[in-house]
């Protein structure tokens, strides 16, 4: 049986809503405490034994491929210096055994086909798609894509995460219907649509940013209609995907920060700060201080 071993990171976004921080730097380089954002993903998708990490990239990402590249001057100088813990944290920051794989994407031509452009080094496999925008955190417990990879050895089917929104807050999200009568956290799907308006939603689960999805989902992509602005949207597809294929809904353990926003990135960096070794109980007392 295959495993899950491929995930894509589409990261060629321009970062509009953390300008002017994002004008000369990925917004997926955005630190959150001591650890950029798409490092939390990276690790979230090892965790889940992805061993091929594919990104797909801007003119402006250098800084991601140099992040998770060897840094030999750095390594020396800590090493030099005597600084075992600070070159541990540098070494590790793509484990053995994985291996970092970048395409660029010459026009941001909407999400679908940023995952269309991973289809030459995917295969005929089952992939994972990661948004690093999306924080997904459960700590202590098991990892959100880990959840998703033994969902998905089970069934063999594509899987999305989902979670529960206010109804007011579905044109927002992708919103997906799923068969009545069934129970649990996985749940057959019978459609799927981009931001509806709150009266038009068919229920409150919404799609974050992790996917599971087969190969035949790149077969759906190419026959899409371009929409505004000539994007091929990857809702669309796995609306059509779920025709001819099972696609489940999975409600994940864990909870979800929004940093594609900056609200939802500084609940995320108050929250990862209070459990952080270093500085947990100094922030956890500053903030108390501030009533």
């Amino acid at each position: 049986m295959k495993q899950v071993t491929k995930a894509v990171f589409p990261v060629a976004g321009m970062g509009t809503r953390f300008l002017p921080a994002t004008k000369a730097s990925p917004k997926e380089m955005l630190p959150v405490v001591d650890k950029p954002l798409i490092q939390y993903a990276v690790e979230e998708a090892v965790a889940a034994g992805v061993t091929d990490l594919i990104f797909i990239t801007g003119r402006t990402k250098r800084s991601i491929e140099d992040h998770f590249d060897k840094a030999y001057e750095l390594e020396t100088e800590l090493e030099a210096r005597g600084k075992k813990e600070m070159l541990e944290l540098v070494r590790k920051t793509v484990p053995k055994g994985v291996n970092c794989i970048y395409i660029r994407q010459s026009e941001a031509l909407g999400l679908g086909h940023a995952v269309l452009c991973a289809a030459p080094v995917i295969g005929d496999e089952a992939f994972a798609v990661m948004l690093a925008d999306d924080l997904l955190d459960n700590p202590g417990s098991t990892p959100v894509m880990r959840q998703m990879v033994d969902v998905y050895n089970y069934h063999r089917c594509s899987v999305l995460g989902t979670m529960n929104v206010p109804r007011e807050e579905t044109r927002s999200y992708g919103i997906v219907s799923t068969e009545e009568g069934q129970s649990g956290k996985a749940q057959r799907m019978t459609g799927i649509v981009e931001k509806p308006k709150p009266e038009e939603a068919p229920t409150t689960q919404a799609v974050v940013g992790r996917y599971i999805l087969t190969p035949r989902i790149f077969d759906h992509i190419r026959a899409l209609k371009p929409g505004a602005g000539g994007e091929l949207q990857l809702t669309d597809a796995i609306a059509s995907l779920l025709k001819e294929e099972a696609v489940l809904s999975y409600q994940y353990d864990g909870v979800r920060y929004d940093c594609g926003s900056k609200l939802g990135y500084l609940k995320a960096t108050v929250e990862l700060a209070l459990r952080h070794p270093e500085v947990a109980d100094e922030f956890s007392a500053w903030l108390a201080s501030r009533g």
